[in-house]
C-alpha cells in the first residue's frame, strides 16, 4: 500500500526506519512484535489502505467515516466542489489535502493513494471512476453504480480488465437478510418465483415539475462549472445542490437510482437476475389546467409502475417478471398478510411470489419474514452462507479489507460484476420512463403523439438498445460536454 507522504501524520515513521535504529541500539533482534512499534492493536501504515474521496459531503461524509472506523484505512485526501459540503469531513481529517478539482487531485496524488471512493452525484459516477481504475485504483462507488446504461457496461468490463476491487454503495448487500432469502428460496420453502414486487415511497424531493426560469446565485464555496462536470452548461438555480439534483434527469436517476439498488438487489441475488428482456412502463401524471396535462420532460415523474421481464435462470423455471413502483404506489397486500401486520417496512419493501408461499423483506433486504409472519419462526434452515461481520455497517470494512488482500483474494458483496447488470436493470426502467415523454407533433399542426406509452419495449441486453423502437435508445448514452469525455 502507498506511504504516507504527510508530515503531520502520526504514522510516518517506517518500519524500516525503526527497526535500522532498533538494530543500532541492540543488535541482534531480528523480529519486532506488532504491538512494539505502535501499541497493541496498532496497524502499520504499510498495512493500511490510503483512500482519496471524492465527493466528501453528505453521503461521502459518512462513507468516508466508515471506512476509517474500520481501523485499517487512511483517509489522506478529499475532494469536493463544495467546500460548505466538505467542511466536516475536512475538520474530521485535518491531515488530509484537499482538492476541488478530481482530475488535478489524480494527477498529482495518483502515486500517493491506493482506493477513491466516489460519493459525486450521479451523472459524474462514471467518469471519476472510470479514470481511478485506468490509474489501477480500487474503487467504491455510491449507488446507483452510474447515469447511464453505457456507462454501467463501461465500468463493469473496465474492473476486469484493470483487476482492481470494487464496491457499489448498496451496504444492504452485505446484510444477512439478503443471505437469509437466499437459504429460504434454495430450500425451497415457497417454491419457484416467477413475481416480484419491490416499492418505495420515494421520490422525498421535488419531482414533475418545470425547470425555474429565474437563475440562482452561486455560492461562493461552490464551483458551479465543475460540479456540473459532465452535464451541459446551464445557469446555476436555488435548491438544486446539495440534494434535489436527484429528480432532473441531466444529474440524477430518480427514485429508482436512490433506492433501486438497495430494493432490486434481493431478487438479483436470490434468483440470480442478469438483464432483462423486456420492459413497460406508466407514470403519474401532473395537471396545470383543467384537462391540461403537464410536460416536464427534465425532470423526473412524481410517480411510476414499471414491469422488467428477466430471462430463466438456473434458480428459475420460468421468466421473471419484476414490478417497480415508486411514489407510494404499493402492489396488494398478500392475503397471507394480517389486516395490522407492516407490508415491508411500510414505505418501501420487496415481495417474493412463489409456487407454494410468499416471503418478503424491507429496505437493505432487513428484517426477512416469510408469509404468514408466524411460518419465520416455526420453519428452520440451516445456514449455508458466510454473513458479513457487522451486516450493511460491515459492507465498507468489507471493500477496505478486500483492497488490502488484493485483486481476486477476498470476496466482497457488491462487485461491478454483479452491481453492474443491477444498475442496468433500473437504468433501463428508467429508459421506459423517460420514453413516456418523448412526443412528436402531429401532422395536422394540432396537439402531439406520444409514440412510447402503452409499449412493451424490447431489450437487447448483448447490444444495449431497444429493437422494436428506436427513439429510446437516446437514453442509452448521453452526449458529454466538451472536456469531459469518459475514459479521456
Amino acid at each position: 500500500m502507498s506511504e504516507n507522504t504527510l508530515e503531520n501524520s502520526p504514522l510516518t515513521v517506517s518500519r524500516r526506519e525503526f527497526i535500522t535504529k532498533s538494530a543500532v541500539a541492540a543488535a541482534g533482534i531480528m523480529i519486532v512484535p506488532r504491538f512494539v512499534l505502535g501499541g497493541r492493536g496498532y496497524t502499520a501504515p504499510s498495512d493500511q489502505l490510503v483512500i482519496a474521496g471524492v465527493g466528501v459531503g453528505g453521503k461521502g461524509e459518512s462513507d468516508l467515516a466508515s471506512f476509517f472506523k474500520s481501523g485499517k484505512a487512511r483517509i489522506n485526501y478529499l475532494c469536493d466542489v463544495d467546500d460548505r459540503r466538505a467542511a466536516n469531513s475536512v475538520k474530521a481529517f485535518p491531515q488530509a489535502k484537499y482538492y476541488k478539482d478530481w482530475r488535478q487531485l489524480f494527477d498529482k496524488e495518483a502515486k500517493n493513494f491506493d482506493a477513491v471512493c466516489v460519493s459525486t452525484p450521479d451523472h459524474n459516477h462514471a467518469n471519476v471512476a472510470l479514470a481511478a481504475m485506468q490509474l489501477g485504483k480500487h474503487v467504491y462507488v455510491q449507488k446507483p453504480l452510474t447515469h447511464d446504461i453505457y456507462e454501467a457496461r463501461v465500468l463493469t468490463e473496465a474492473a476486469k480488465k484493470h483487476k482492481v476491487v470494487t464496491q457499489m454503495g448498496n451496504q444492504g448487500a452485505s446484510n444477512d437478510g439478503v443471505r437469509q432469502l437466499r437459504e429460504w428460496y434454495d430450500a425451497k420453502l415457497i417454491g419457484d418465483v416467477d413475481t416480484v414486487y419491490c416499492w418505495t415511497d420515494r421520490p422525498v424531493w421535488p419531482q414533475g415539475i418545470p425547470w425555474p426560469n429565474t437563475p440562482g446565485k452561486v455560492p461562493a464555496e461552490l464551483d458551479w462549472d465543475l460540479w456540473l462536470g459532465s452535464a451541459p452548461q446551464t445557469n446555476y438555480i436555488d435548491k438544486l445542490v446539495p440534494f434535489n439534483w436527484r429528480g432532473w434527469w441531466e444529474y440524477g436517476t430518480g427514485a429508482l437510482g436512490d433506492m433501486g439498488c438497495h430494493l432490486l438487489e434481493a431478487p438479483f441475488r436470490v434468483l440470480d437476475l442478469q438483464y432483462p428482456t423486456a420492459v413497460q412502463a406508466s407514470v403519474g401524471s401532473v395537471y396545470v389546467d383543467e384537462f391540461k396535462r403537464g410536460y416536464f420532460p427534465e425532470s423526473c415523474p412524481p410517480s411510476s409502475h414499471v414491469v422488467l421481464t428477466f430471462p430463466r435462470t438456473s434458480k428459475t423455471k420460468h421468466d421473471v417478471t419484476v414490478h417497480w413502483m415508486d411514489g407510494g404506489i404499493q402492489p396488494e397486500r398478500p392475503a397471507e398478510l394480517g389486516s395490522n401486520e407492516l407490508f415491508g417496512d411500510g414505505g418501501n419493501g420487496i415481495l417474493f411470489v412463489g409456487k407454494k408461499g410468499k416471503m418478503m423483506a424491507s429496505t437493505y433486504s432487513a428484517n426477512p419474514q416469510l408469509l404468514p409472519l408466524s411460518r419465520t419462526n416455526e420453519v428452520k434452515v440451516k445456514p449455508t452462507l458466510a454473513r458479513v461481520p457487522g451486516g450493511a455497517d460491515g459492507h465498507y470494512a468489507q471493500w477496505v479489507e478486500a483492497c488490502l488482500a488484493g485483486y481476486g483474494n477476498k470476496e466482497v458483496s457488491s462487485p461491478f460484476e454483479l452491481a453492474g447488470p443491477l444498475t442496468e436493470a433500473l437504468l433501463v426502467a428508467n429508459l421506459a420512463i423517460r420514453g413516456y415523454d418523448v412526443r412528436k407533433p402531429n401532422a395536422d399542426g394540432k396537439g402531439f403523439a406520444y409514440p412510447g406509452r402503452n409499449l412493451k419495449l424490447d431489450w437487447d441486453a448483448r447490444q444495449m438498445r431497444v429493437t422494436n423502437w428506436d427513439e429510446a435508445n437516446q437514453f442509452v448514452k448521453r452526449e458529454y460536454r466538451q472536456g469531459w469525455t469518459l475514459g479521456a
